[in-house]
């Protein structure tokens, strides 16, 4: 039959996400529990590069969560700073022609408008912050506020400086609903976890997760890779990315795209990245993604040639149609909470996210407007057309 136990608030899934709602859940003053299938951060978390950004995000409600984030990510960084490798790197776009080096300072110079720090860098200057970057390319903008945590690190120790309730190998097999049709806690096949509140911090799953409540959220896994290569010296100062990355992560193509990403790491192995495509679950090793992910490096770095790829791995980002997370009270479903679908960002938008999930729980004012973020924005289907779809960037 399993235990039985009773809390303010339960948390299913324990990456990232899940544990930053944790955490400003119970300094809120609520007691919590986080439950999950398998180890913390054993999802999209395990697999991601831990990257805290606002470079790659245009403005509007994203980089205005980003930016919220990124202030409560400092905070964190002065209790768990050592524990979590927080690294505030900065982060260097760059640009490898005449053309697309205008684009990117036409989004740099929106983006500062809204308080990213963005400055440019023209050719000549680019050896200075890179030194190691290929010749030829035509400038770059340089972002000082992007940062690097590492990211099971991180979920691991805000989960335990949230001093929640953790409970690991259970799967939620039904959300508890109550006669009036509000939420009352989990069913997981290990027992029962009753709550007035539920949190939908399920990534790739949150869809799953959604209808077991009843509720339509179309949450899609999007698949990536990261190669990693052997320990290095350092060579690579800052994140580095190639323009088109912005374009890709914004897209809505389901066939594969690559745009060069590379960064150092503490440990001293470059991560390089970064591919999308939508291939449902599927983790078969794809030869043309990590080809293309190896070339794209040795363009902006090519004294990657020589360097030996030690391993892969494969990942899930969580995506919905517009780009733009799902945050906040379920109005289809009281008691019912969602903080996911925040595809390849969830790391850096951990922080504000579980800062708006608390401040719902608790009734009080957000620090942002929630309403981008309403988890009810999607019709079901078959229930008519959907609202017009809008890039990450467009005012809401």
């Amino acid at each position: 039959m399993g235990e039985s136990l009773t809390c303010d608030v339960v948390i299913v899934g324990a990456g990232m996400v899940g544990a930053a709602c944790a955490l400003y859940a119970a300094r809120a003053g609520l007691d919590v529990t986080v439950v999950d299938r398998g180890p913390v951060a054993s999802g999209t978390t395990g697999a991601g590069e831990g990257n805290l950004l606002v470079s790659d995000k245009q403005p509007g409600p994203e980089l205005d969560l980003a930016l919220h984030s990124l202030r409560l990510w400092r905070e964190l960084a002065g209790e768990l700073g050592d524990l979590v490798e927080y690294e505030p790197k900065g982060g260097v776009v760059v640009a490898t022609t005449p053309e697309s080096l205008t684009g990117l300072e036409a989004l740099a110079s929106a983006q500062r408008a809204r308080g990213v720090g963005a400055v440019g860098v023209s050719a000549g200057q680019l050896r200075e912050l890179e030194p190691y970057l290929a010749p030829g390319l035509a400038g770059a903008v340089h972002y000082p506020q992007d940062a690097q945590v590492m990211p099971a690190l991180a979920a691991a120790h805000v989960l335990r400086a949230s001093g929640a309730r953790l409970l690991t190998g259970r799967t939620v097999g039904e959300v508890l609903r109550g006669p009036a049709g509000a939420v009352r806690g989990v069913r997981t096949d290990r027992g029962t976890v009753h709550a007035p509140a539920v949190v939908n911090a399920a990534g790739v799953w949150g869809g799953e997760l959604a209808a077991l409540a009843g509720v339509f959220l179309p949450v899609l896994p999007r698949r990536g890779f990261v190669l990693v290569t052997e320990p290095l010296p350092p060579r690579v100062r800052h994140k580095v990315y190639a323009a088109g990355y912005v374009a890709d992560v914004a897209g809505d193509s389901a066939v594969l795209r690559t745009s060069p990403v590379v960064e150092g790491t503490a440990a001293g192995p470059l991560l390089i990245g970064a591919c999308r495509e939508r291939v449902g679950f599927d983790r078969s090793l794809s030869l043309p993604a990590l080809r293309a992910l190896a070339a794209g490096a040795i363009r902006l770095f090519p004294f990657l040639t020589g360097v030996r790829a030690l391993r892969t791995y494969a990942g899930f980002r969580p995506y919905l149609p517009d780009h733009l997370p799902a945050i906040g009270p379920d109005p289809r479903a009281p008691g019912l909470y969602h903080a996911c679908g925040h595809e390849g960002a969830g790391i850096g938008l951990a922080t504000g996210t579980g800062h708006l999930i608390a401040r719902a729980l608790t009734g009080t004012e957000p620090a942002l407007d929630p309403a981008p973020f309403r988890p009810d924005r999607f019709p079901p289907p078959g229930a008519g057309p959907a609202r017009p779809a809008r890039v990450r960037g467009e005012a809401r």
